[in-house]
């Protein structure tokens, strides 16, 4: 399995013979007004071939019409009113996946689960609140991709269930700069300490955070967090497995089944 960090919440997984790429947005600014401080890890136009999309939300960070519109066509599964919302606007390739639901390509499964994290910020777009988390699984590898969420009792729920005890290869995680004047924050988000307590709460062998070093915004750059997290993992006894990448980086992940 090989995981690419391309910016924010764009990462490119090939695992089972698959190339799935999640949350794309390769945008130049985020809102038209937060510029880009990373160019993308990968071109638009130098993506691989893909078999999949997996969105997780409506956020224009996870979001992009206008990278949607440029990257080959492939089933793109999201959040059930989400895809018919953009279906509505002319993604003609969403497919509605709901929690609880999996699928099946090859070798591998994509199951679904709630995350907690709303995508609706006014009160007339209550119908794209709808937010997931995906876990990626084959017989030898397995990835959890938790968008946007908060930590709760239950965000281990997806990966318990479905993996049945077998050991979790790669969490990948978002992280957030939260100082005290963003209320709320952690309603929804995950700070770099509770990405941390996730991971350990996960039992995965790698943990691999973005949501950082794309867009000149505090909150979604989350500089402050890298750094919290780096000197965190000086000390942490299992340090040596968060692997932080920087955007065109990739992290080749050995099977532990064979």
């Amino acid at each position: 399995m090989r995981i690419t960090y391309i910016g924010h919440a764009t990462l490119l997984i090939e695992i089972g013979g698959k190339k799935i790429l999640t949350d794309p947005n390769f945008d130049p600014a985020l809102g038209r007004f937060l510029t880009r401080v990373s160019k993308p890890g990968i071109a638009i136009d130098q993506l691989p071939k893909l078999d999949m999309i997996l969105l997780t939300h409506a956020h224009a960070d996870h979001l992009s019409f206008r990278s949607l519109a440029k990257i080959q066509r492939a089933p793109l599964y999201a959040p059930p009113a989400v895809a018919r919302w953009i279906r509505y606007h002319g993604v003609t390739n969403a497919i509605e996946f709901g929690p609880g639901e999996s699928l099946t390509s090859g070798s591998l499964t994509v199951h679904a689960e709630s995350a907690t994290h709303s995508g609706n910020r006014y009160m007339v777009d209550r119908w794209r609140k709808q937010a997931n988390m995906y876990l990626i699984a084959t017989k030898y590898d397995s990835v959890f991709f938790a968008g946007d969420t908060a930590l709760r009792d239950d965000t281990t729920r997806l990966v318990e269930r479905e993996l049945k005890g077998r050991q979790l290869d790669v969490a990948l995680l978002p992280i957030g700069y939260a100082p005290s004047w963003k209320v709320g924050f952690r309603h929804g988000h995950l700070t770099s300490l509770d990405a941390l307590t996730l991971f350990e709460r996960l039992s995965a062998r790698y943990l691999i955070p973005y949501h950082w070093g794309t867009f000149n915004h505090v909150t979604a750059s989350a500089y402050d967090a890298i750094r919290e997290m780096r000197e965190h993992v000086k000390t942490h006894t299992r340090g040596t497995d968060v692997r932080i990448l920087d955007p065109g980086d990739s992290f080749q992940v050995a099977s532990l089944v064979s």
